[in-house]
């Protein structure tokens, strides 16, 4: 089964029940990741990852993928590091990670191969809380006005992360996959 078909068909199992995917995820086990907030338009949208970033309901992710996908796949390690799925051609992991700080007031990107974190950047401590994906057990937030009219997604705890404006706090369930997608995503 493809990964897009059980994420559509979790997905709107989802939309009934409004209630996070309680199916245990295995360390190293592929996931994607839905929104879930009723009422919106990101209601049941898929994470992407693009530029360093993880959206929803952007129009393309631009990546290069084993196959046909406009979602990111996911695993988290041992470490509690997330990573996203890598392409079978690409030879550099893609490692998500947080900036709690002041300065970065609750960003979540994404970095590539050696690249260093950002001076305030964290990248272990996520978690699969009862299907949710949390940051030390923080949820996350999704913010209008992203690229090509994305939402971007943020840790939650500010009103205004990166002073966007309309943020709502989502449910990040997360939807195992047994066929996992790779793909090499724009930096």
């Amino acid at each position: 089964m493809q990964f897009t078909t059980a994420f559509i068909a979790s997905a709107a199992a989802l939309t009934a029940s409004a209630l996070p995917q309680t199916t245990p995820i295995a360390t190293g086990q592929g996931f994607g990741v839905i929104t879930i907030r009723s009422g919106s338009e990101i209601q049941n949208s898929g994470v992407q990852a693009a530029r360093s970033s993880l959206l929803v309901n952007a129009k393309s992710q631009n990546a290069s993928c084993d196959a046909e996908s406009n979602f990111a796949t996911f695993y988290i390690n041992e470490e509690k590091e997330l990573h996203l799925w890598e392409s079978k051609t690409s030879y550099r992991p893609q490692t998500v990670f947080v900036d709690r700080s002041g300065m970065g007031q609750g960003l979540i990107g994404y970095t590539t191969g050696v690249q260093p974190l950002p001076r305030n950047g964290e990248n272990k401590g996520w978690e699969i809380v009862n299907g949710e994906l949390k940051f030390k057990g923080t949820g996350l937030q999704a913010c209008p006005g992203s690229i090509d009219g994305a939402w971007s997604l943020w840790l939650q705890g500010l009103d205004k992360p990166g002073w966007n404006e309309n943020c709502t706090s989502v449910i990040a369930s997360a939807i195992k996959t047994d066929s996992p997608i790779g793909c090499w995503y724009t930096e």
